[in-house]
């Protein structure tokens, strides 16, 4: 017979296809994939979606853009921007929008223009607060500085997403 943590992971998985293919997560109805992020400075990464599973590792950045591909009760399957994930409680994420630079230097704009005034630098690896969307520009938060950069530089927004 089969434990509990068993049951839990087989069914899971077999969450993981169907809530793919319905865009809409199980348990809170919300779109599936999304993006939020790590509302602790740590949170475990386990194989299964229960207490009982294996941790792998620890992810270790406060703020960390992190998406979800599949729901199970009070746990989330997550993946970082290397499509490194596992299972992680829900109470360790939160719904706060982040990104992180993908270029090695990043100019902030004023304006969602190229020819608008430099605001800032961001470097490759910051975690940035994700604003305002358009088509081909975000506008984003880090480090007291503020401005606008373009959205195929950033991991943790979807390329066609618009926020206002």
């Amino acid at each position: 017979m089969l434990g509990r943590a068993a049951l839990a992971f087989i069914f899971a998985t077999l969450l993981v296809g169907t809530s793919l293919a319905q865009d809409r997560g199980p348990v809170t109805n919300l779109p599936l994939p999304r993006f939020v992020s790590l509302k602790a400075t740590e949170g475990n990464v386990r194989r299964g979606p229960s207490l009982t599973h294996r941790i792998d590792w620890v992810f270790q950045r406060r703020d960390m853009p992190l998406e979800i591909t599949a729901e199970y009760g009070h746990w989330r399957r997550v993946q970082d921007r290397d499509g490194q994930g596992g299972w992680v409680h829900y109470a360790l994420l939160s719904g706060v929008r982040t990104v992180i630079i993908e270029r090695d230097t990043l100019i902030l704009y004023a304006k969602p223009d190229p020819q608008s005034r430099q605001n800032a630098q961001l470097e490759m690896g910051v975690i940035a607060r994700l604003g305002q969307c358009e088509p081909d520009w975000c506008r984003l938060k880090a480090g007291g500085q503020r401005g606008w950069a373009r959205k195929d530089t950033l991991w943790g927004v979807r390329p066609d997403e618009i926020r206002e």
